[in-house]
This record gives structure tokens, C-alpha cells and sequence, in this order.
């Protein structure tokens, strides 16, 4: 398996050339996006495959590259093949759309060179078994993105969200340097077995999580490292976006879980309150932001950000159980955290297609300017109404379970023995329902907007329905993401192997059988997707039926209400921010300082009416803007630096050696 994974790899970039020096672009998107999905579709079929057989460890592959006393390791295990499943799947079927959108892409030959690289180096970061191997694959990953950022030069919006990108996956990459430097040691063993062999202190191995939490956290949107991610995503092609926030962030997700789960060592109990400290943060503050923002793939970004949230508290209260010595507990969060990864790359990638559906047939992303697409796409529709049924977190769909999972695996913390941990976890807990209330109410608010109604805007009311290849592929995903909510146990069954491999335990008895689901062993909590979904198609079509045989047979029609003012006129339709005033006052004014300006004519006047809205990111006020000015500070008072005379360039860089010296001293011992 991991010879084939680094066959599809080269293969994938040999795409790339090929989208670089392809003579026709539509030929170029054929070979490129249809070469790109059948090696995505070949490798998500074997790791389902391996994954099946128990999801066992296959051989290291060294390969004679990179540092000559280092080289390259490869290597898959459950973790590694869960994720690499993951990945594949979602790029299957975003290449799958890729070929109907790419008809539609302004500068193809921007995209194709770079497309299949991008899912090259994912994939080489999945089997990386060395720190080596692992960051420069990294990189490679961050720099092919950067450039799909980019795609869309002109704009300066897109270059300025390329830029930040950049600057926070530089930054990310070196706090993951020195993280694998602190997990490598002295003897300077940066190959993950010789990681697995090495003893930390507790300090040191403190040192290394919160490195990881850092490197691997900016590249997955935590906060406040979220920053590049609402500006970088709707930058993109929209099948680059659903990439990015599907599969990329769950990509670091696997950094981190292999860092804090595997090569750091034993756990202490204040990793996993720390990551679920985070994660709670990030889930409300990410949702927030989606429910006040009017840019389709903008409000994606953010509940993106959200669900990385979420994924994030499960992972923490995994590692907190695991340190407590109670392992049996620690698989239900774990595996609820990554079935929500995989949740969430089905879902979230078939929205990130609906909107760039969206944006094609009507030429904005603003849902102030749409409204009525529900008459005028109602394919798209449909699959888009899945999509959010699942993100809202709602029976019987995939969002539900994951989420389900995880307030169960909150239910079980009075049994840890911290008394800080049976307040946090609690806490965690409260924010997670109000993540998931939140979540509800902003995609009630997109799809209202967004598709029904009347159309706000000419552009609407002349969209038409999409490719049909693109339809198929966003059909997929919603089928996907049914299958996954009403019969979660085999899904659940894929990450086992990965629960036992990295907690030491997986659910009792399996979670039960496959209609059944049971979490906790002893409680009289289950859930069945099937089930429910049974339930309701028998409700609808009992209510259906009684309508019909008891109800009047004559139609008659009549206006519906109207709060006593006839107009057709579509303005007076709820708008977005309409929709989100309430909580905005609520809970914006709290977490972002939102201010609302109204200018209303006095009586007479024939001006029209105006509202702005001003908000505020606290990780821009409270970091990154006085890092900014902190940089200019000292770049001005360090450039005295190189007018320095010969003796003193020397004596400072024996001051420096000597100091180098000391902490390498302070560090082996």
C-alpha cells in the first residue's frame, strides 16, 4: 500500500506537468481532473481495502532522498490510512466536479499545473514516517495551495489573503520544526520510530505539544491562528476551496493527532484541557462569525473553522481520559472527532461546490443580491438543502451522529478524577450545544436566503441549473453523507483499528450492531440513523396521505399573509442581516464589537435610508496587529545592526555561539 500511495504520487505529478504543457486547456482539464480523480478514487479504494482487513502497519519504504544521513520514510498505519481514505474520497469527487466547473475557470492554466500537486503532497505528508519527509511534504502542500490561492491574481483582495497564507503556513512549518527537533532529542533521531523510543521530560514534552497545537493549528484554523482562512478560501476556485477546508484542515488534523497521540510520549492531563479549551473557543467564536457574514464561501470559511472546533474538543477530551488512565472512555471522543473529520469533508465539500454552483449561474456570492434559486436550480438546491441539513448537525444525517457521539463522551467526564477537569469539560460541553444551535440557525439563514424567496438581484432571477457532471459529483456527496448518518456503525468501524492503534481501546462491543448504535457500555443511551430515517419518510407520507384522503378536495388559492403591506417588491424580503440582527446584538457585540449605524431621512426628505455594520476580529486586534507593529519596531531599531564594525559583527557572533552552546548543554542534560 505504501508503494502504490508514492506510484499515485508521482503519478500525480506527472498531472501536473502534463496541466502545465497540455497545448489545448480543455484537453488539459480532461487529463488533469480525470487523471487526478481516478488515482484519488484508486487510493481511497485500497485504504478502505487495508482498512477492512484490521488496518495494519505495513513495512517502512526508506527511499535514498533528502539529507544523506537522514533520507525519506514512508510508512502507513490505521491512523494514516484513515486519513489517506479521507482525503482520497472527498478529492475523487471534487476532481469528479472539477471537470464540469473547470469549463467555467477564468485562468485554467493557473490551476491545472498545480491541482494534482497539491493532492500528491497531502497524500506523501499521510505516509511520512520522518520529520524530514513530513515537513518538506508539508511545505509542498502549503506552497501548491498558495499558488491556487493566487489563481486570481488581479484581484487584490485574492493576493492579499495569499500573502497572509503564506506568512501563517511559514510560521506554522517552523513551530512544527522545532516541535519534531524537541521530539528528536539530542541524538538527533528525526525518523518517527527513533521519536517513539526517545523519553521526554515533561517540560520538554510540554514544549513540543504546544509547538504542534501551534503549527499544526494554524494550518487547521484554530484560534486565533484562523486568520488566513476566511480570506484564503473564498480566494480560491471553488473545487480548490472545498479542498482546502474539507480535506487540508483534516490534513493537519493528522499532524496533530500523530504528534500528541504517538510521538510525544505519555500525555499529561493539561494537553487535552488545553486542545479542549481551544476547541471550544474556536467552535463558538468560528460559527459567529459565519452567522454575521453575507459572502457565501466566506460563511463557509468560518463554519469551517467551527467544525475544526469541534473536532478539537474531542480530541482533547480523548487525551485527558487517556492521561486519567481511563482508556475506555478515550475512544468515544477520539473516534466522535474523526468521524466528524470525515463528516465534515463530505459535507462541507458539497457546500463549497453548491456555492461555486451558485456563483456560476448567477455571478456573485453575496446572498443580499440571490434568493429564489429553489425555481431556477433545483438540483443544486436540493443537494445544497442535504448539505446544511448535515452541517446544522440534524437526524438522520451524518452532522447529527458525530456531534451525538461526541456529548456523549462528555457525559462520562465525572468520572475523571481532576477537579479543574469536571469544570472545563462541563464548559466545553455548554459551548459545543451552543456551536451546534448556532450552526442551525446560520444555515436556516443561508439556505433561506440564498434559495428561496424571491430573487433579490436580475442576476438571480436569470440563473439557470449547472453542469450535470457537477451535479453528480455534489449528489454523491449528499448520498455519502446520508449513508453516513443512518448507518453510522460501519463508517465507525473504519476508524476503530486507528482508536486501538493511538488510545489503546475502541467502543465496547463495537458500538453495537449496525442499526444500533451504543456508545457508553451500561447506559441506556443509542441512537439508530435508520430508524429515524424510516420514522420520518412513514410520518411525511402518513401526513401526505391524510391530506389527501381527509382534506378538502377542491384547491382553492390565496395570498398569503403579508403583515398588512402588499408589496411584491422584493426588498421587503427578510434580508441576511435581518435574520442575524437579533443574535448579532446578542452575542456579537460581545465577541466582536459589532456596531450598528442607522441614517434614517427625517420626514419629507427623499434620501434614502443607510445601515452599516461594523465588525472586528479579536485575533486581529489582540495579535496579530500588535505583532505587526512590533515587527516594524524592531526591524527599525535592529538596522543599526549592519553598520556595526568588523570586531563587533565577530564579538556578537561569539556571544551568539556561545549561547547556542549553553542551551544545546541545558538541553541534553
Amino acid at each position: 500500500m505504501t508503494a502504490d500511495l508514492l506510484v499515485a504520487a508521482a503519478a500525480l505529478l506527472v498531472l501536473g506537468f502534463a496541466g502545465a504543457l497540455w497545448p489545448r486547456p480543455d484537453g488539459a482539464q480532461i487529463v488533469v481532473y480525470g487523471g487526478s480523480a481516478i488515482a484519488a478514487a484508486a487510493l481511497a479504494g485500497q485504504a478502505l481495502l487495508a482498512l477492512l482487513g484490521g488496518g495494519a502497519a505495513t513495512p517502512v519504504l526508506t527511499l535514498p532522498l533528502g539529507l544523506p544521513w537522514v533520507q525519506a520514510h514512508f510508512r502507513l498505519d490505521a491512523l494514516s490510512l484513515f486519513f489517506v481514505l479521507l482525503l482520497n474520497l472527498a478529492a475523487a469527487l471534487v476532481s469528479l466536479y472539477a471537470l464540469g466547473y473547470g469549463r467555467h475557470e477564468e485562468a485554467p492554466h493557473r490551476v491545472l499545473p498545480f491541482y494534482p500537486v497539491y493532492l500528491a503532497a497531502m497524500n506523501l505528508v499521510l505516509a511520512a514516517a520522518d520529520a524530514f519527509s513530513f515537513l518538506v511534504s508539508w511545505e509542498c502542500m502549503s506552497v501548491a495551495s498558495w499558488l491556487l490561492v493566487l489563481a486570481q491574481h488581479r484581484e487584490a483582495a485574492n493576493r492579499h489573503a495569499a500573502f497572509v497564507y503564506l506568512a501563517m503556513a511559514g510560521f506554522g512549518t517552523m513551530a512544527l520544526l522545532f516541535a519534531f527537533g524537541l521530539l528528536a532529542g539530542a541524538q538527533g533521531d528525526y525518523s518517527f520510530a527513533g521519536m517513539r523510543t526517545h523519553d521526554l521530560t515533561p517540560v520538554l514534552a510540554g514544549a513540543a505539544i504546544v509547538l504542534a497545537l501551534i503549527g499544526a493549528g494554524s494550518k487547521a484554523g484554530l484560534v486565533p491562528l484562523h486568520v488566513w482562512l476566511p480570506l484564503a478560501h473564498p480566494a480560491a476556485p471553488s473545487h480548490v476551496s472545498a479542498l482546502m477546508s474539507g480535506v487540508m484542515t483534516k490534513v493537519a488534523i493528522y499532524g496533530l493527532v500523530r504528534i500528541v497521540f504517538d510521538l510525544a510520549g505519555p500525555p499529561q492531563w493539561w494537553w487535552g484541557a488545553l486542545i479542549m479549551t481551544v476547541g471550544a473557543v474556536t467552535a463558538v467564536l468560528g460559527i459567529l462569525h459565519a452567522l454575521l457574514e453575507r459572502d457565501i464561501k466566506t460563511l463557509l470559511a468560518y463554519s469551517t473553522i467551527k467544525n475544526v472546533g469541534v473536532i478539537a474538543i474531542g480530541l482533547g477530551l480523548a487525551l485527558v481520559f487517556r492521561a486519567s488512565g481511563i482508556g475506555d472512555f478515550a475512544a468515544l471522543p477520539f473516534i466522535a472527532a474523526l468521524f466528524h473529520a470525515l463528516n465534515h469533508s463530505l459535507f462541507k465539500s458539497l457546500l463549497f461546490c453548491a456555492a461555486g454552483a451558485v456563483a456560476h449561474a448567477t455571478g456573485t456570492r453575496d446572498i443580499e443580491r440571490l434568493g429564489g434559486l429553489i425555481h431556477r436550480m433545483p438540483r443544486t438546491a436540493f443537494v445544497a438543502l442535504v448539505g446544511c441539513f448535515a452541517i446544522a448537525g440534524l437526524p438522520p444525517l451524518n452532522g447529527f451522529v458525530s456531534e451525538w457521539l461526541m456529548l456523549q463522551s462528555v457525559f462520562t467526564s465525572p468520572s475523571l478524577p481532576q477537579p479543574l477537569l469536571k469544570l472545563i469539560v462541563p464548559v466545553a460541553g455548554v459551548m459545543l450545544v451552543l456551536a451546534a444551535a448556532l450552526a442551525a440557525a446560520c444555515f436556516v439563514r443561508l439556505y433561506g436566503i440564498v434559495f428561496l424567496g424571491r430573487p433579490r438581484s436580475p442576476d438571480a432571477a436569470a440563473a439557470g441549473e449547472t453542469d450535470a457532471v457537477m451535479i453528480w459529483s455534489m449528489a454523491a456527496f449528499a448520498a455519502l453523507c446520508l449513508v453516513c448518518g443512518a448507518l453510522p456503525a460501519p463508517a465507525i468501524g473504519l476508524i476503530e483499528p486507528a482508536a486501538r492503534a493511538m488510545v489503546g481501546a475502541g467502543l465496547p462491543d463495537g458500538g453495537a450492531g449496525w442499526l444500533y448504535l451504543a456508545p457508553v457500555a451500561g447506559k441506556p443511551s443509542s441512537y439508530s440513523g435508520a430508524v429515524v430515517l424510516l420514522a420520518m419518510i412513514g410520518f411525511g407520507l402518513a401526513v401526505a396521505l391524510l391530506v389527501h384522503r381527509l382534506g378538502w378536495r377542491s384547491l382553492r388559492r390565496a395570498p398569503p399573509w403579508d403583515c398588512g403591506f402588499p408589496s411584491t417588491d422584493p426588498t421587503t424580503q427578510y434580508s441576511g442581516s435581518s435574520f442575524a440582527q437579533p443574535l448579532r446584538r446578542v452575542f456579537g457585540t460581545v465577541a466582536f464589537r459589532a456596531a450598528e449605524t442607522v441614517d434614517m431621512p427625517d420626514p419629507g426628505e427623499t434620501r434614502p435610508a443607510r445601515f452599516a455594520l461594523s465588525l472586528w476580529d479579536p485575533a486581529w486586534r489582540f495579535v496579530f496587529n500588535p505583532c505587526a507593529r512590533f515587527v516594524v519596531w524592531a526591524a527599525e531599531h535592529l538596522n543599526a545592526l549592519q553598520f556595526m564594525t568588523i570586531r563587533r559583527h565577530l564579538s556578537f557572533m561569539f556571544a551568539t555561539l556561545i549561547a547556542l552552546l549553553l542551551a544545546v548543554a541545558a538541553v541534553a542534560r
